[in-house]
């Protein structure tokens, strides 16, 4: 069974139990249990789900799950507008790094017509960009994630050092006072290593992430330069940049 389909059947489950654990995922699907958490980490970040010690709820407030391709289509053009937003931002000749995360894939998108050196850890990515006849690729080499097909480990944290960027494009599950954060470590310590290594960054992130926070901290908000989302936030959120001197761009339709 792909993601995805489990990712609907756990959807289902919910509707009809309104949580479920870890471990029913396991017996449900068979799988691991490092597959039942990135399976609710995936869902979290589309909203579908609150993610609880040992499982996972339907969020709260919630009158009406969408089924889970309609809710992607929304996010997905939610994301193809601050991408295209983000492109905006490469200038020719320009070394650019880009994570692995969906939005930035989305930017990756708007790239190919871009004549620039690009450094990326995804696979998804540096397929995308194979396309653009002037665009000079980088895959860092690592170790496989498997389910959304990044390379991480320290061979990579090790290669992106060697690197000089003039710019970065980061996704993130969270953006609050805690600074940036990611669900996992592995991929948090990959883009923590770019955001050091980049002259400007850019944090790509639609409204929702505001105000969230995650496992792990990759960055202060004073790492980061300018975050680009889908519509403004709220008043105490534009403060909360302000005060930490991050530029806020908003993609509208």
């Amino acid at each position: 069974m792909y993601q995805e389909e489990r990712m609907l059947a756990i959807l289902d489950y919910l509707k009809q139990y309104e949580r479920i654990s870890v471990e029913r995922i396991c017996e449900l699907f068979l799988v691991s249990r490092d597959t039942a958490r990135r399976d609710l980490v995936k869902l979290e970040e589309e909203g579908a789900v609150t993610r609880t010690r040992g499982g996972a709820v339907l969020p709260e407030l919630r009158h009406e799950i969408q089924s889970y391709h309609d809710r992607l289509k929304v996010v997905s053009e939610e994301k193809q507008r601050i991408g295209k937003m983000a492109s905006n931002y490469v200038n020719p000749g320009d070394v650019v790094i880009l994570d692995a995360s969906t939005t930035v894939q989305a930017c990756a998108e708007f790239l190919v017509e871009k004549q620039a050196t690009v450094i990326t850890n995804s696979i998804h990515q540096a397929d995308i960009l194979s396309n653009g006849g002037s665009l000079d690729i980088h895959l860092l080499g690592g170790k496989l994630e498997k389910d959304h097909r990044f390379l991480y480990g320290s061979a990579v944290v090790e290669k992106v050092g060697s690197y000089n960027a003039d710019i970065a494009f980061i996704g993130v599950i969270g953006i609050s006072d805690n600074g940036l954060t990611i669900a996992h470590e592995e991929d948090g310590m990959v883009k923590r290593k770019m955001v050091q290594q980049s002259q400007y960054v850019i944090a790509l992130a639609d409204n929702s992430k505001f105000y969230r926070s995650e496992f792990f901290t990759f960055a202060q908000l004073e790492d980061i330069d300018l975050i680009i989302t889908d519509k403004l936030p709220e008043e105490n959120i534009q403060t909360m940049l302000r005060n930490h001197q991050v530029k806020l761009v908003v993609a509208e339709e």
